[in-house]
């Protein structure tokens, strides 16, 4: 009997008899491993019932005690490890020790929430009038939700959940249906750690669930994670519907390779940054630019070289590189592209497509390719392909390679390798891209600083993790008091107050 994956609901596991599933496919094998059910508008307003029931408790208790409950929880993820990367390999397709630092990047934004009773302090002013004390103080929203994407079903769910309930909201995920049993998972590990029930919810759905949580007027805010056109339809749709909302979208992240720059460490970075996950990443690298017709030679020939290397196969063999693909769909996409690339008149360096792993035919793989001479009119330089493709688009000098960067739709992420100082800086000083790497082919920035792609990579005012999640899950009440004297008084005034 095929396992059926439940939603995890005011602190229960909750397995729906009827109703629409979805399922879920061991992409090594390429086979159907569980089914996940699709919950129904009356099921999620359900959620959000005891989510909003749950959460005026939740507020009230001390933020340090708050902290306690994430501290708990980071030690039994922790010890449940191996656990937990074995079954997000097993369902995404991403080697083990990757699934390992799935789940580490996320729980790195789990320690950064557990200083919230230092990030929750207000501002308190004395005598900012005459016998007049001004402060302020950071409330929790109430109930708000999350929707994450299949590429990252531990580390993006933990970058929302930890900074929303260390503010004391309660938290309703819907995790992609693609890969959905570590978030369940994990808000089991939540309660274990003494979470209230009620404030950590999983439940799972396609576009109805969705659309319930943007519409339902309980829901104070929503985070995304995912590609542009869905991120833009989450966000104009929860914002018309006067809630908060943090979207992010898709990338088309490039390397500048200066002259200078050591070209076995660009290979290397390239290598990693490209292929890594099987491309699916929205930071990875998957234009790598470099400088002058001599760079471009010597970097085609190291990266044809080192692609030819790559080892691919199952999620949980110890000899390979990256693993399969997450879905027969996402192959044929990426394959598509691929096509549209030779049509367009792209050199092919080395072709991914139709690759067998002995003993695991029916699995959703594709081998490394590259593009050489990829010109920026081309849809393999101007979309995001999020599968193993590298392509190299040739610039003529520095100028011509940071117009590449700054002028493509998406603004992600971005690096420069080189050893040049004074390149860097001016680099980093002008690039219209809201992340960048100097020497880091993944300019993924550390948990207490923020996370954000520019145009149409992220939509809305605030990024994930750091300072600015705290201030995306709370709203800020300020209080002006005053305490004159006994018997004391001033009179009715009909002026506008001011601070003399």
């Amino acid at each position: 009997m095929t396992r059926i994956i439940p939603h995890f609901v005011g602190g229960s596991l909750l397995t729906p008899k009827d109703g629409r599933f979805g399922d879920v496919f061991d992409p090594s094998e390429g086979t159907v491993q569980a089914r996940v059910p699709l919950a129904s508008e009356g099921e999620v307003r359900r959620v959000i019932d005891d989510a909003e029931a749950a959460q005026p408790a939740w507020a009230a208790t001390n933020p340090q005690k708050r902290a306690r409950v994430l501290l708990r929880f980071l030690d039994l993820v922790q010890k449940n490890m191996t656990e937990l990367a074995t079954l997000l390999s097993s369902e995404h397709g991403k080697t083990f020790d990757d699934a390992k630092g799935d789940i580490q990047r996320g729980l790195e934004v789990i320690e950064f929430a557990a200083g919230a009773p230092h990030l929750l302090k207000g501002e308190y002013s004395t005598e900012a009038g005459t016998g007049i004390d001004v402060y302020s103080m950071r409330q929790p929203l109430g109930v708000v939700a999350a929707i994450t994407p299949f590429n990252f079903p531990a580390m993006i769910p933990l970058w929302k959940a930890g900074p929303a309930i260390a503010a004391g909201n309660a938290f309703v995920l819907k995790p992609s249906e693609r890969d959905p049993s570590v978030p369940v998972r994990l808000a089991e590990l939540f309660l274990e750690a003494g979470l209230p029930a009620g404030i950590f919810n999983v439940v799972h759905g396609d576009k109805e669930a969705v659309d319930t949580l943007l519409t339902d007027p309980r829901i104070q805010a929503v985070g995304f994670v995912g590609s542009t056109p869905i991120a833009e339809y989450i966000y104009s749709t929860a914002t018309a519907h006067g809630k908060r909302a943090q979207c992010f979208g898709g990338a088309k992240n490039h390397m500048i390779v200066m002259p200078d720059a050591d070209l076995d460490q660009v290979a290397d970075a390239l290598i990693g940054s490209g292929y890594g996950s099987a491309g699916e990443r929205c930071m990875a690298i998957s234009v790598a630019v470099p400088v002058g017709d001599e760079t471009a030679e010597a970097l085609a020939a190291k990266l044809t070289e080192r692609v030819g290397q790559l080892r691919v196969g199952p999620s949980l063999a110890e000899d390979v590189d990256y693993g399969p693909l997450v879905a027969r769909s996402a192959v044929e996409r990426v394959e598509d592209y691929i096509q549209q690339g030779i049509d367009a008149g792209a050199t092919l360096l080395a072709d991914g497509r139709g690759l067998a792993v002995a003993g695991h035919e029916e699995g959703f793989y594709l081998g490394p390719t590259l593009f050489d001479h990829v010109t920026t009119d081309m849809s393999i330089y101007r979309e995001e392909i999020f599968g193993p493709v590298l392509v190299i688009a040739r610039a003529a000098d520095y100028e011509e390679a940071l117009a590449m960067a700054s002028d493509h739709e998406f603004g992600n992420g971005v690096a420069i390798f080189t050893r040049d100082g004074d390149a860097a800086r001016d680099f980093t000083a002008r690039v219209n891209v809201g992340m960048v790497g100097v020497n880091v082919p993944i300019p993924v920035p550390i948990a207490y600083f923020t996370f954000g792609g520019w145009k149409r990579s992220g939509f809305g005012d605030l990024n994930q993790h750091g300072a600015d999640a705290f201030r995306f899950y709370t709203k800020t009440k300020t209080v002006t008091s005053r305490w004159p004297a006994h018997g004391v008084r001033d009179g009715a005034s009909f002026v506008i107050p001011t601070m003399h």
